[in-house]
């Protein structure tokens, strides 16, 4: 894969893992212990929060949040401006507040303004559409729309939503949900 490349503009703690072939683009900031993997692209003006692991292969796209508490697997997309929470009742005063986790699995993919409360998992492959708020577990292929988000449908592997009987109309795959 090669190095990694940082811009000049990005700030990344020096005790941040970033694995091989990795890109962290202008003004982005990994925090203390963030754990990033190889081939992944940090976009413009993300912000990775300490302790934060990311799989391979993910691609962060600009003005992204990504919290402490968040747990992101191998070829997740997150996209631009999307964000995360991880406190179930924030308050400015409350001092000893708690990181309540998130996953999201393997190939999900989560579209631009979408937020994700803290607490919950997403799962394989599964999409979550563009300005979504999520608040509460979105299963393997599930494709997830609107304020909240409910569910519209599944989608194959490759991205395309699949018929009612299962079937990709792009690669033919076939699932049983």
């Amino acid at each position: 894969m090669g190095d990694v490349f940082i811009h000049p503009t990005a700030e990344v703690d020096k005790s941040a893992r970033i694995g091989d072939g990795t890109k962290i683009w202008n003004q982005a900031q990994v925090r203390n212990d963030a754990v990033i993997g190889e081939g992944c692209i940090i976009s413009k003006n993300v912000y990775i929060d300490e302790h934060t692991v990311i799989g391979n292969r993910v691609k962060i796209q600009n003005n992204v949040n990504v919290y402490h508490g968040v747990t992101i697997e191998d070829d997740v997309f997150l996209g631009p401006s999307m964000t995360f929470t991880n406190d179930m009742y924030p308050r400015a005063f409350a001092a000893d507040w708690k990181i309540t986790p998130t996953l999201v699995k393997r190939g999900a993919s989560v579209g631009a303004n979408a937020t994700i409360r803290c607490g919950i998992t997403i799962g394989e492959y599964a999409m979550i559409g563009s300005g979504s708020v999520v608040t509460k577990d979105v299963a393997d292929h599930e494709l997830v729309v609107g304020n909240p988000a409910q569910h519209l449908g599944y989608v194959c592997t490759c991205g395309q939503k699949l018929d009612d009987e299962g079937v990709c109309g792009m690669c033919g795959s076939r699932f049983n949900f």
